[in-house]
């Protein structure tokens, strides 16, 4: 079956029997789908008639919120390669229930999603499988109606597989779900105007569980504290985080294709609280588990404001399946930044001028990064690794082009006895003089840059494939036209300092001195097409190297294949 990159997906089974089956829906969805895949919920919907084949009003019920929760978790486990988005047009609070196209039709013309649906599935039942055709039309025409789709929209009938019922009898979740199926649903409370808060960083299904939530319980308006500045010092690999702008975009686009009617805004957050505690038109915030402290001081600073206490909805969080000993057991960012590293965040620029081989890695990190120490595992893995430092030595030795001008231009008081240039000495008149350290690195790198240069010849004429360039000012010295690509080591500033204390034996006052004369993480992460980091155990660090290892060599075979495509 053709593979199609956004698909709707028409869920038209009873709320009670849902649960038991997205697994395996979503499994055969994601055999179909490879991007983008929207949720449409119509409980009870018979495709097998066209006359009755039309979008309503569903009222949010309490089954609807446990069900969204189920339907994102199990989507991170099944397809979680998929984008998916439960879309909420057609639930809505009793009151007010009317539509252009009648009392009670939510789609009073088609809505128009951020990715237009090329093919339509559904969980449908076939009664008779000559009933096939009619029901791949009125899917059609049902999903037309309601969503601006590709023309020549592709129908699939989906038939997922369900569990056998245990032997001796019905399993006790499915009697739970058969009893609920047997009442009457539980409406939701809701309300004109809630609140949330977070970082929303690569929007995950946690966060979609949240934000589908909170618009499930919203009749009028959603207020969204997006973290900013001060509020992501303290996050884990924060450097990963995706810019401000970015992520509003994107929260936005979610939420207006799940429910476009709802009025949004979006505000930054310098400090935990924001609108939550002045804004007096606010009547629920949506918390979980272990945010609901949170949710309860902002109640505090409310009455100490003179305004009314806000409803706190807790949802439970969802549980990561695939999480490792460094993550988190909840689905979260942070686990999914850590995921990250090791792999291609940005393709690497084609330079024609650059040789295709050797492969040339540039390696860069601040002070106490693990930088060589991700070179020697690289070069345990058979990459050629040129030490800038030790390069950087050699530029200093009498005799070298450098060695002269760098005396010349700051004296011979920088000289030891042996006529060696005595580095520290050095450094005192660079230290903190902006202008005399650009002096000394516009003599010294360009002559580490030809070293370099000779080192990757050589290499290259015995026939290596990978060459590693250990250098900490990769970046700053431009030198980023001499390699493929430019990987990054990354630590926090306290582990940093911590390290460097120890290895060189510096206060910490030194030391932190020293990073901040250094392009701090952020910076070198905007240049890098790699990222690793060294804060946890070696193994954890071997993981990644060999993760970006075997990645690599995946890209370096692609590439020549297609610079020799008959080879």
């Amino acid at each position: 079956m053709s593979m199609f990159s956004t698909g709707i997906l028409v869920l038209t089974s009873p709320l009670h029997t849902l649960p038991l089956r997205i697994a395996p829906v979503l499994s055969s969805a994601a055999q179909v789908v490879e991007r983008t895949l929207y949720v449409h919920l119509h409980p009870g919907l018979n495709l097998g008639s066209a006359g009755q084949a039309r979008p309503v009003y569903i009222p949010p019920a309490a089954d609807v919120s446990s069900l969204i929760s189920r339907l994102y978790s199990n989507a991170a486990d099944v397809c979680g390669h998929l984008d998916v988005r439960v879309l909420l047009t057609n639930f809505r609070a009793q009151q007010g229930l009317t539509g252009t196209r009648g009392t009670n039709d939510p789609f009073p013309s088609p809505q128009a999603l951020s990715h237009s649906p090329e093919v339509v599935l559904t969980d449908f039942p076939l009664q008779d499988p000559g009933q096939s055709s009619l029901v791949a039309q009125c899917l059609q025409r049902y999903a037309g109606c309601c969503y601006t789709c590709t023309p020549g929209l592709t129908s699939v009938l989906l038939h997922p597989q369900l569990k056998s019922l245990q032997k001796g009898g019905e399993r006790p979740e499915e009697e739970d779900l058969k009893q609920a199926g047997e009442t009457e649903p539980e409406l939701l409370q809701t309300y004109s105007d809630v609140v949330v808060g977070g970082t929303f960083d690569r929007l995950h299904g946690a966060h979609k569980t949240l934000l589908n939530i909170s618009c499930l319980l919203a009749n009028r308006r959603f207020v969204i504290g997006l973290c900013d500045t001060e509020l992501l010092k303290k996050k884990v690999l924060k450097e990963l985080i995706e810019p401000y702008d970015l992520r509003s975009e994107r929260l936005l686009e979610f939420l207006r294709d799940i429910k476009p009617y709802l009025q949004y805004e979006i505000v930054p957050l310098s400090e935990p609280f924001g609108p939550s505690i002045t804004d007096s038109e606010l009547q629920c915030i949506v918390v979980s588990e272990e945010t609901r402290k949170g949710g309860e001081a902002v109640n505090k600073r409310r009455l100490e404001n003179g305004l009314s206490e806000l409803v706190l909805h807790e949802i439970q969080v969802i549980k990561d399946a695939h999480h490792s000993e460094i993550e988190e057991e909840k689905i979260s960012s942070s686990s999914l930044r850590s995921r990250l590293l090791g792999t291609l965040l940005t393709p690497p620029k084609d330079n024609p001028l650059l040789p295709p081989v050797p492969y040339v890695i540039g390696l860069s990190g601040g002070s106490g990064s693990g930088k060589s120490s991700i070179a020697q595992r690289l070069e345990a893995l058979g990459a050629v690794c040129i030490d800038g430092d030790q390069l950087g030595h050699e530029t200093y030795r009498p005799g070298a082009v450098a060695y002269r001008r760098v005396v010349e231009e700051f004296g011979e008081d920088i000289l030891n006895e042996d006529k060696t240039i005595n580095r520290r000495a050095l450094g005192k008149k660079v230290f903190e003089n902006k202008e005399r350290l650009k002096t000394l690195t516009d003599i010294v790198w360009p002559e580490i840059a030809l070293l370099v240069k000779q080192n990757i010849q050589e290499a290259r004429e015995e026939g290596k494939q990978v060459c590693v360039v250990d250098a900490a000012v990769l970046l700053e010295a431009g030198w980023t036209d001499m390699v493929h690509e430019v990987w990054v080591t990354i630590i926090p500033e306290e582990e940093a300092v911590s390290r460097i204390t120890a290895r060189d034996g510096v206060s910490e006052e030194d030391a932190r001195r020293r990073l901040q004369s250094q392009w701090p993480n952020a910076q070198r992460v905007e240049h890098a097409n790699v990222v690793l980091c060294t804060l946890w155990d070696p193994d954890v660090t071997q993981r990644q190297v060999l993760k970006a290892w075997a990645l690599l060599q995946e890209r370096i075979r692609k590439s020549q294949e297609k610079s020799n495509p008959l080879s």
